[in-house]
């Protein structure tokens, strides 16, 4: 099908739709920011797994601010942790300056939460299709795949360098499928010694994922500014849970209102979004169905879910009692193991399409 739509025949193009999804690489501020949030959090449960936490990091020129409340019996040594992040990633430590701010829950939250109630308000999606073996939309899995490509490539060559984000603006048929990439964006930091070298590796490399799907390509754009050299907290200021599209479902479905990391597990925002992953899954499975999308929503310190939507092309499922008793927040927890769970590795290249986290499977 794809041979059969190249070509200067404009025809088929007047069919389709184009629309754009983006990721941004795990050097990204505002990734390296999430990992940090993660990082601390893993430690918390680590030595207590019991901790409350909600921890957001703020970072630019030079200067790495952590903030939010913990509760934990857990002995926390912040600068380490943060400077463990930046050396893994590619950064040098060395050169920041990290800035402590924690505070401990509110009391008031605590009431709620010590019952087994949401620890917050919200409403979460979920979503799963059948594009591909991951069950989520093509163009983000081509773009998760080079996000970890990338990160690869700064480890094998010293030109790249961490900071980075790619977008795929692709033409889609009536049934919303990738039938070819019209514009594939890559902006990566280099050392801008060696372009020709460097833009050749990373072009290859997205064309090999998209010849995995048979997705042809018909255009490039690379650092289209011509030039990214300043990069990372030197180029961008860097916030915890600022790309919540990029961290869901890239705007193939809708997104909630909560980011995740830097959130224990009582915090529904997150919890409560893996959970309806999960579910847009197993209905996605047991139904043969092509999408599904579940919303649920919920109270702060309400154990028992407000509502559950659940939306499919094939029409809506009546949600049972069994599945608002299956998404309370403490049978979350414990359904998803997310007492045992590596959160800095959700902030790396995804939240989702990964066989290693229980909600996907």
């Amino acid at each position: 099908m794809i041979n059969k739509l190249a070509g200067t025949n404009l025809e088929w193009r007047e069919k389709m739709k184009l629309f754009s999804n983006e990721i941004v690489f795990r050097g990204h501020p505002d990734k390296v920011c999430d990992q940090i949030s993660d990082a601390i959090l893993d430690e918390c449960i680590k030595q207590d797994k019991y901790s409350r936490v909600a921890v957001e990091t703020v970072g630019g020129k030079g200067k790495i601010f952590i903030t939010g409340e913990i509760t934990t019996k857990a002995k926390l040594n912040i600068e380490k942790i943060v400077k463990g992040i930046l050396d893994e990633i590619g950064y040098d430590s060395s050169a920041y300056e990290i800035i402590d701010n924690i505070g401990r829950q509110s009391s008031d939250i605590a009431l709620g939460v010590d019952i087994g109630g949401a620890g917050d308000q919200g409403m979460m999606f979920g979503y799963a299709c059948d594009d591909t073996e991951e069950l989520l939309p093509l163009a983000q899995v081509i773009l998760q795949k080079l996000s970890k490509e990338y990160f690869a490539l700064t480890k094998r060559y010293n030109d790249f360098l961490p900071d980075g984000k790619a977008q795929i603006t692709g033409y889609y048929d009536d049934n919303f499928k990738l039938i070819k990439i019209k514009t594939f964006t890559i902006s990566y930091q280099n050392l801008e010694v060696n372009r020709e070298f460097t833009d050749k590796i990373i072009k290859d490399i997205a064309i090999d994922i998209c010849n995995e799907y048979g997705i042809e390509i018909e255009e490039f754009l690379i650092n289209p500014t011509g030039k990214f050299l300043i990069g990372g907290f030197e180029g961008d200021a860097g916030l915890t849970g600022r790309k919540i599209v990029v961290d869901t479902y890239h705007s193939f479905a809708n997104v909630g209102g909560g980011a995740f990391s830097g959130k224990d597990y009582t915090k529904v925002d997150r919890s409560g979004a893996y959970k309806v992953r999960q579910l847009a899954i197993r209905y996605l499975k047991e139904y043969n169905l092509k999408w599904c999308e579940v919303q649920i929503s919920y109270a702060i310190g309400k154990a028992e879910p407000l509502a559950i939507y659940i939306d499919s092309d094939k029409g809506n499922f009546e949600p049972t009692l069994e599945l608002y008793e299956e998404c309370k927040p403490l049978n979350i927890v414990k359904d998803l193991n997310l007492l045992n769970c590596n959160y800095k590795k959700t902030a790396m290249f995804g939240h989702f399409g990964n066989k290693d986290f229980a909600w996907e499977n």
